[in-house]
């Protein structure tokens, strides 16, 4: 599962190669079209649920992951066209059902949040099975991606003990992007504005609770993934900026920073950070932290820099260059991950003989 996961990446990163222009070949015509699903809910919609499933130790649970991956197969090689996003949907009516159960057994605040994250995820894969173009839709995958990353925040914020005001803070953050997401539904201008001013609160929040400023002080692993996360933060703020700011944008270069920023900046820093954590628990082996790691994790910055400034004063080289070199950035994170893995199973083969 893990494997069509990262199959997903490997296809939307070339359908975005496509889109960049530099002239890849697109393998299928409608390749170019599935860029944005393959990326949320083939390869992250797929590792998240998976990440839940092993947490929840239930086998029915590993159906989610599953139909995701197939529904990320269906869009690569071109099944008729409602397949893939009929499996995409069902695989997130499956992530919202495993989020029952966690509710059901910790109803707390933070597993509010990530099922909320998870019905947002459903409700917007229902929504493309319908017919909605994917400019309408995207606001509600970007809305699962937040609140499931806010949600865990959230629940490591715990060990501070932030008094109620916070969290009355946080609750004001949350219900804003979920009336942005509502709203959007009916007038997708209102709707991307406040689900923007949502992404800023949510943004400052971050910055200002999360447990990231005060491990960013400590060495190795620790101070990588708080870089990482406090990195994202800021995208966060500058994707709820630009959507506050822009409106309904459904196409060019300010769809293009605005998705991007969130996306890239926020969600797959995001990824980036977690990764020595999320890999071993799924796949059982550790992930030793090395130097080596801030390289990917500064390329995908400086790129997206490169990118999103590009694309703010309509400069297309670059927009392509900035674009290119995220994909580098990604590659390097699968390249850098896997020696890592590969050490530690040498390793331990090692200590084990």
């Amino acid at each position: 599962m893990l494997a069509l996961g990262l199959l997903a990446l490997l296809a939307g990163l070339w359908a975005g190669l496509v889109r960049l222009g530099w002239g890849v070949p697109p393998l299928r015509s409608t390749l170019i079209m599935a860029h944005g699903p393959l990326m949320v809910s083939g390869f992250l919609g797929t590792l998240i649920t998976l990440e839940r499933a092993v947490a929840l130790r239930s086998t029915w649970a590993y159906a989610s992951p599953l139909l995701t991956g197939l529904g990320a197969v269906a869009l690569i090689v071109g099944l008729p066209d409602l397949m893939g996003p009929l499996f995409l949907a069902l695989g997130s009516f499956g992530l919202t059902a495993i989020f029952a159960v966690f509710v059901c057994r910790q109803p707390t605040l933070f597993m509010i949040t990530m099922a909320l994250g998870a019905l947002s995820w459903l409700v917007g894969n229902a929504l493309w099975l319908a017919g909605w173009p994917i400019f309408q839709v995207i606001l509600w995958w970007a809305g699962f991606l937040i609140l499931t990353i806010v949600g865990e925040r959230l629940e490591l914020s715990r060990l501070l003990s932030p008094p109620r005001h916070v969290q009355i803070t946080f609750l004001t953050a949350v219900g804003l992007l979920l009336a942005g997401l509502i709203v959007s539904t009916v007038d997708l201008g209102i709707g991307v504005r406040l689900a923007g001013l949502g992404m800023i609160a949510l943004a400052l929040w971050l910055g200002r609770y999360d447990i990231a400023r005060r491990t960013v002080r400590q060495e190795g692993l620790p101070r990588f993934v708080a870089c990482a996360l406090l990195a994202g933060y800021i995208w966060l703020g500058a994707s709820g900026l630009m959507g506050a700011l822009f409106g309904s944008v459904v196409a060019g270069f300010h769809y293009d920073a605005l998705l991007h920023a969130l996306f890239l900046g926020f969600v797959f820093s995001m990824i980036f950070g977690h990764a020595p954590i999320i890999f071993p628990a799924i796949l059982g082996l550790a992930v030793h932290f090395k130097m080596g790691f801030y390289s990917h994790l500064l390329l995908l910055h400086l790129a997206l820099l490169l990118r999103v400034v590009g694309d703010l004063v309509y400069w297309l080289p670059g927009w392509q260059w900035g674009g290119l070199l995220n994909v580098a950035a990604l590659l390097l994170f699968l390249v850098n991950t896997a020696r890592s893995l590969r050490s530690a199973k040498s390793e331990g083969t090692l200590t084990h003989a």
